[in-house]
């Protein structure tokens, strides 16, 4: 395997563009248009989207709901106790998760944790957890006292990303979901998907756009920076996800009757090119995924992707310069860095046709 060096990814972005709130409308953000074959690039208003596809396209989305996972908790309910923060990554039975614990070196096996409401505050309905041990090098295993999901309800914080310099906001429980979330197993959104609107949706579907959704729960390895000058060292995270066969037909049937199908974010394109076969037919189902893809590889499932701007050196932007050469990935980013477009998970978004 030809080596592939993790500097050629690399860019510099100015602090203020990295959005710190979502728009104030969530069909707000600017899109960059950006042709495929020649580089050609234009920024319009997001839902000029509808000019980009045409009767029998398709559309696919990914449906993941971004879980209330980030809790804070005190040692042995002890408001003097150590503290800990805690998110989940993956339910394991219906009281034990797999979690990120901070500090893991206080997480020992049998340290219990009380659960603090919003304002800081201890719990006083006997809310806890209780470390079984480490799951995994960066992982543990907790088991709770009660049902996860009125315990998100009850103490569980919106997980922003680390580059979000501000804690959660009411607002952040809608914004930071699609419009499309229906099936709860997410550490982050997958942000695409939070730009369209009923609205939207609606104009496609008069127009004769189907869609149709996929299931990729996002793990908490999407923020994890490529560590090895090499890409091709790089060990990819694991996520579960689902292909249903009403998904895969669509885009077998869109394909066979000349049209194009657009994957809305990375996510999307990571189950499909998951479960492509050597003989470029899709195959429905369940499993996890640890593909990783960056040039020369190009995309054999969709036709266009709609997708944010992404952190330098990131698997994400490797991804997306699997759907057009990296130097005008890259010239194209600098544009949206000198037209003072936001970038990463409540910025704007990049369209590739």
């Amino acid at each position: 395997m030809t080596a592939l060096s993790a500097s050629l990814f690399d860019y510099i972005l100015p602090e203020d563009l990295i959005a710190q709130r979502p728009a104030d409308k969530r069909d707000g953000s600017r899109m960059m248009a950006f042709e495929r074959i020649s580089g050609k690039t234009e920024i319009l208003a997001f839902p000029r989207i509808t000019d980009f596809l045409q009767p029998g396209d398709a559309m696919i989305f990914n449906d993941t709901r971004v879980l209330h996972g980030r809790m804070f908790a005190r040692k042995n309910g002890d408001p003097a106790g150590a503290a800990f923060e805690l998110l989940l990554v993956e339910e394991l039975s219906p009281r034990r998760w797999k979690v990120l614990l901070k500090p893991g070196k206080r997480a020992l096996p049998g340290v219990r944790g009380a659960l603090l409401k919003a304002d800081g505050s201890i719990n006083t309905r006997g809310d806890f957890f209780t470390v079984i041990g480490r799951y995994e090098q960066e992982a543990f295993e907790v088991e709770f006292s009660g049902d996860v999901t009125e315990m998100q309800t009850r103490y569980g914080h919106v997980p922003l990303p680390p580059y979000i310099q501000r804690g959660d906001e009411n607002a952040d429980s809608e914004r930071y979901q699609t419009i499309f979330a229906a099936k709860p197993g997410a550490v982050a959104a997958p942000t695409a998907g939070l730009h369209f609107t009923p609205e939207i949706l609606q104009e496609l579907e008069n127009k004769g756009v189907r869609n149709a959704a996929v299931t990729l729960h996002v793990g908490p390895g999407t923020f994890k920076p490529v560590s090895v000058e090499d890409v091709t060292q790089h060990k990819m995270h694991s996520e579960e996800f689902f292909l249903p066969e009403a998904t895969a037909n669509l885009i077998e049937e869109t394909h066979r009757n000349g049209h194009k199908v657009l994957a809305v974010g990375t996510t999307t394109v990571r189950v499909l090119e998951s479960c492509v076969g050597a003989d470029g037919k899709l195959n429905p189902g369940h499993g996890r995924t640890e593909i990783f893809l960056y040039p020369p590889y190009r995309p054999r499932v969709t036709d266009m992707l709609l997708t944010n701007f992404h952190l330098p050196k990131s698997t994400l932007l490797m991804l997306v310069s699997c759907y057009a050469e990296r130097d005008t990935v890259l010239a194209a980013y600098q544009k949206a860095i000198e037209n003072h477009m936001r970038f990463y998970s409540y910025g704007d978004c990049m369209l590739f046709y």
